[in-house]
């Protein structure tokens, strides 16, 4: 079950435009769900506006009293059947916070993996398969306009999410998210855990690693107690990565525990963690770093750090404890 951040999220709300653009066969299928996460966004003080392309006929306006009556505070835009939903909705002139597309499923890349979070550049150049959003509609144009939306500054960030019970509040409230995320503004931090809350985090995070059966298991109450060797990444406050640093001797330090959030994965949210924390020990007189795994998607990240994949005599001893499992070392001058 996914941990929400309400408050820690919900402060980002407050105030803010938030944008639900819907289409018609979507919302009928969808409207208790979708009105029940517009008025969660309401309780946290978020602006609404939703985009429905409902036709004016007798048999929407069931459906067009219900939303009025039970989303009051939300602005409702009608776009008409006519015309092209998606332009309409990104050539829409005020600014947006966020702006996001309830569809059947989210975006997933040629390999039929789901996109957790992408940036602008990344998605003018990814493969997206764009399923069944429609099929007379130039998809690859319409990402380029979300993306122009996002880079010129009138949007901060879009999301495509498959419309369903707490899509847009497992989407804004936690980690992992249930669909894609555009944008360029994520704000990354490094530090050593400060909080239980973190540690919580963090143990969530390596439980989805160990059952990858690329980690060895840590406890809640381990890292607790240890707290003073993990440090993490966070994206707009929250725990996305982390890492353990375990000392060899004066002058080496072992990475371990390095795990990114699934979400967050290949977004070069590895690159920054592993760089922080060999910034901030190499401030403390280390200047050799180790890592021990089999992941091959850490041996990518390793090997493009410069890691090299090899034992030295003095590490024999640690390389005996795990010994089917791959050495990298990487020395730096001292400071």
């Amino acid at each position: 079950m996914p941990q929400f951040y309400l408050e820690e999220y919900g402060r980002a709300l407050a105030g803010r435009q938030v944008f639900i653009a819907c289409r018609e066969g979507i919302l009928r299928d969808h409207d208790k769900n979708i009105i029940a996460d517009i008025k969660s966004l309401n309780r946290f003080r978020a602006q609404t506006t939703l985009f429905h392309n409902l036709p004016h006929r007798h048999s929407s306006q069931k459906l067009l009293r219900l939303l009025q009556s039970r989303l009051p505070e939300t602005r409702l835009i009608r776009i008409a059947a006519s015309d092209d939903f998606y332009e309409e909705v990104l050539n829409f002139p005020e600014p947006m916070y966020k702006l996001i597309f309830l569809e059947r499923r989210p975006l997933v890349d040629d390999q039929g993996q789901k996109i957790n979070a992408i940036t602008t550049v990344k998605a003018r150049r990814a493969e997206i398969d764009f399923g069944d959003i429609a099929a007379n509609l130039n998809l690859k144009d319409m990402l380029k306009k979300v993306c122009v939306k996002i880079e010129e500054g009138r949007c901060e960030r879009v999301h495509f999410l498959p419309a369903g019970k707490d899509a847009i509040k497992l989407e804004l409230f936690t980690v992992e998210g249930c669909g894609t995320l555009i944008a360029n503004n994520f704000r990354e931090e490094f530090h050593q855990i400060a909080t239980d809350q973190e540690v919580a985090i963090v143990h969530r995070i390596l439980t989805a690693y160990k059952r990858m059966g690329y980690l060895r298991p840590r406890s809640k109450d381990y890292i607790s107690k240890n707290r003073r060797q993990f440090h993490v990444t966070t994206i707009d406050g929250i725990v996305v990565g982390c890492v353990e640093g375990k000392t060899i001797d004066e002058r080496t330090m072992e990475l371990g525990a390095l795990a990114i959030s699934e979400r967050f994965r290949n977004q070069r949210i590895g690159v920054f963690t592993v760089t922080s924390f060999i910034k901030t020990m190499r401030a403390g007189g280390i200047n050799r770093f180790i890592s021990l795994s089999n992941n091959p998607q850490l041996e990518t990240l390793y090997l493009t750090l410069e890691f090299a994949k090899k034992t030295l005599p003095e590490y024999q001893w640690r390389q005996a404890i795990s010994p089917n499992v791959m050495m990298f070392f990487k020395e730096y001058p001292p400071l």
